[in-house]
């Protein structure tokens, strides 16, 4: 699927200016078609996982934030509750939180923990295991600081919601990181959208970023903590489109 410039600027929440500037340094991936910018969703999709555009910043700087007890943040809320505010948080309570999997390589760990989330999601393990190996093939999902987002290329959720079930490995494993770190926190990804796949990679990108919330997460916190943590989190995001870089 092809994505427009203004389809990247809502799923990073930039401006256009920002995007041209990235294109025109050569930071993010896109070509021109007809005359118009595109964007590959594969491209995309790596380079959120690479995070080649700002290595050590944000992509979501503070001046994205909006005070909370504002009329226009409650207007915002409002307006927007049923789309992107709360995405990460819908799609966590629709999963699970798996403690303590064991296993020495990717491959191990990826198929004791499906064989859970496959059964939630009433899918065949084996097929979701293959798919999702078939992607860690094509390039590592590993972001940085031990974190990994297992997911598969092409294959959408047949649901009308998304789910993130998040995994804690009993001991850390290679996983082919960037920064060289092993994993041992997976955020297993299944959208239903290609969009709300790249919207939730993103935000997952964001969240694993921040100090506070790596030490968070790394603690094993419990599904009832977690999703308290995230609901916190994204509240204090800004809703895309309001307030953009530059």
């Amino acid at each position: 699927m092809d994505l427009t410039i203004d389809d990247v600027c809502e799923l990073l929440n930039v401006s256009k200016k920002t995007i041209h500037n990235w294109l025109d340094e050569g930071k993010i991936p896109g070509y021109k078609l007809g005359g118009k910018i595109r964007f590959s969703r594969p491209e995309i999709e790596d380079w959120l996982v690479r995070s080649k555009t700002q290595k050590g910043k944000d992509l979501l700087q503070k001046d994205n934030l909006i005070h909370l007890k504002s009329d226009r943040a409650k207007k915002i809320v409002a307006q927007k509750i049923g789309t992107n505010a709360y995405s990460l948080f819908r799609a966590l309570y629709k999963g699970t939180v798996i403690n303590n999997v064991h296993g020495d390589t990717k491959e191990d760990v990826l198929r004791s923990a499906v064989k859970i989330i496959a059964k939630n999601l009433s899918l065949d393990a084996n097929v979701l295991t293959d798919l999702l190996l078939d992607r860690e093939n094509l390039m590592p999902t590993a972001l940085n600081h031990g974190v990994a987002v297992p997911h598969t290329r092409d294959f959408l959720l047949p649901k009308s919601y998304d789910v993130v079930s998040v995994v804690y490995l009993n001991k850390p494993i290679d996983y082919g990181s960037l920064d060289g770190e092993k994993v041992k926190t997976l955020f297993f990804l299944f959208a239903c959208d290609d969009k709300r796949h790249l919207h939730l990679l993103a935000k997952i990108a964001h969240l694993t970023r921040n100090e506070e919330s790596l030490n968070f997460i790394h603690q094993h916190p419990g599904k009832a903590h977690l999703l308290n943590y995230i609901k916190n989190w994204e509240t204090k995001l800004c809703i895309p489109g309001l307030a953009k870089i530059n």
